[in-house]
């Protein structure tokens, strides 16, 4: 069953889903969490076909070209999937991409990319999203592409899988 549920990320460039990349890594050292590709969540855990959410992110890409965002800063929360995190605003391309791949949305979309997942003490995960801010905070990340992932809550990270890309533009 876990393999038919999906989402749908947008996903930064090469150089920049390196740096989030490597930042991510740090993180997952230093406090023992799992490892991910850093993404921005569009859509998350849906049961439609894969033939269908392909043909969804194709269309959205061709309507919406290569865009840069600027992180607005790093955040933390209590929430598993969204404990640390790049924050961005909700613009124009990324109401669109939204509206047009999750338009029945339950929740208000808090554009970001997550950098740690789990629980982590309070102290030290500020520490650290102090020290990530000096980096980040302030940075244009460009997303290029959109894809089909084989993840969701009931995923197991380490069974996430890129199944579908769709270039933007």
């Amino acid at each position: 069953m876990t393999a038919a549920i999906h989402s749908l990320w947008l996903m930064p460039s090469a150089e920049d889903g390196a740096l989030f990349a490597g930042v991510l890594a740090d993180l997952s050292a230093r406090f023992d969490t799992p490892l991910f590709t850093p993404h921005l969540t569009i859509a998350g855990d849906t049961d439609r076909p894969v033939t269908q959410l392909s043909a969804e992110i194709a269309a959205a890409a061709a309507e919406v070209a290569a865009f840069s965002e600027t992180v607005l800063g790093i955040e933390t929360s209590e929430t598993f999937f969204r404990s640390f995190y790049a924050r961005f605003a909700v613009s124009a391309p990324l109401a669109a991409l939204k509206q047009r791949l999750d338009p029945q949305a339950r929740e208000p979309f808090l554009p970001h990319v997550s950098l740690l997942y789990g629980p982590v003490a309070a102290g030290p995960k500020a520490e650290a999203a102090a020290q990530v801010s000096t980096t980040l905070t302030g940075r244009p990340i460009r997303f290029d592409r959109l894809c089909v992932v084989t993840s969701g809550q009931d995923v197991p990270i380490a069974d996430w899988r890129i199944v579908e890309t769709a270039m933007l533009g």
